[in-house]
């Protein structure tokens, strides 16, 4: 039986192709996830021009837009980028729900990582510490768990043809 455990930082990485997705709403926040997200994946191998990004209005989109891209076939993960912040309404329950689900549907049907990096706080100074602040930055981590999956789908796919 074989384990697979990627304890190591070995990714292999080489030659895939990454789209990210990222909401408008809140970009002073999502564009510092996304900056992180993007030196992760280049520290590792991923050239700029095998990332393609596209933004959408906000963190309620992400789910369309992101499975307009896995199904594209061109990609081996997806990565989504958004902050919903609580305000004085549902609304923060009904978008990140929606988002929630949407993103993880698309992930399921389309058998493709889609990496959930939606930041969901109970303010701006909680989004602000998870984006490079003392709580490091969320996009890195994003993007760390993508060259993950990807290393892990590329293994699985291997043992299965070899199987």
């Amino acid at each position: 039986m074989a384990i697979f455990d990627l304890d190591t930082q070995e990714y292999k990485v080489n030659g895939a192709r990454v789209g990210i997705v990222s909401a408008r709403f809140n970009h002073e926040i999502v564009e510092k996830l996304v900056a992180a997200a993007m030196e992760t994946l280049g520290d590792n191998g991923i050239e700029e021009k095998a990332i393609q990004i596209i933004r959408v209005p906000g963190a309620f989109e992400l789910p369309l837009a992101t499975q307009t891209l896995a199904r594209k076939g061109e990609f081996e993960a997806v990565l989504a980028f958004g902050a919903i912040i609580r305000g004085g309404t549902p609304h923060f329950e009904y978008v990140a729900g929606e988002c929630t689900r949407g993103l993880g549907q698309v992930a399921l049907d389309e058998q493709l990582p889609v990496l959930f990096g939606v930041l969901t706080t109970d303010d701006q100074a909680q989004a602000l510490a998870r984006c490079g602040g003392s709580d490091g930055n969320k996009g890195h981590e994003v993007a760390v768990a993508a060259l993950e999956m990807i290393t892990l789908m590329r293994q699985l796919g291997e043992e299965r043809r070899n199987g």
